[in-house]
């Protein structure tokens, strides 16, 4: 009897571990009843060089992006979920900025990717960093 319940516990472990880690890069890490709506939400800023810029000082400073993604976007290594790497083009194709600002508001279930926006930095400087990640895109 003992075995057998041991079996379960590690069963059950193995599927919450797996729901845990987002096996694909390419999932959206927003609930699914919201994605229609977030990747119909447009940055209400333009990407001009100094939004862009707003962001890069926020990435590397307040908004501590840097110390999980890398002064390259790339994401450092660590243990469990690693950090999205921004130079992914077809991360950065699939991925809407209305979902970005989702993951900023609410951090990604499943990772390590904390709360920023009301926390850390406002929206309005969450808007500017999703404008600076979108430079990591090498497709372009």
């Amino acid at each position: 009897m003992p075995k057998i319940l041991l079996t379960l516990i590690a069963a059950l472990l193995l599927v919450s571990l797996a729901e845990a880690f987002h096996l694909d890069l390419y999932e959206a890490r927003v609930p699914p009843e919201l994605l229609e709506k977030l990747q119909d939400m447009d940055n209400p800023y333009l990407p001009t060089p100094e939004r862009v810029d707003a962001g890069q000082l926020i990435y590397f400073g307040k908004g501590q992006c840097v110390t999980c993604h890398n002064i390259d976007g790339k994401g450092m290594e660590r243990t469990g979920h690693a950090p999205r790497d921004f130079t992914d083009a077809k991360w950065q194709e699939t991925r809407t900025d209305g979902e970005l600002m989702w993951v900023l508001r609410n951090g990604s279930p499943g990772t390590e990717m904390p709360v920023r926006v009301g926390k850390v930095i406002n929206e309005e400087e969450g808007w500017s960093v999703i404008h600076f990640i979108r430079t990591f895109d090498q497709s372009q």
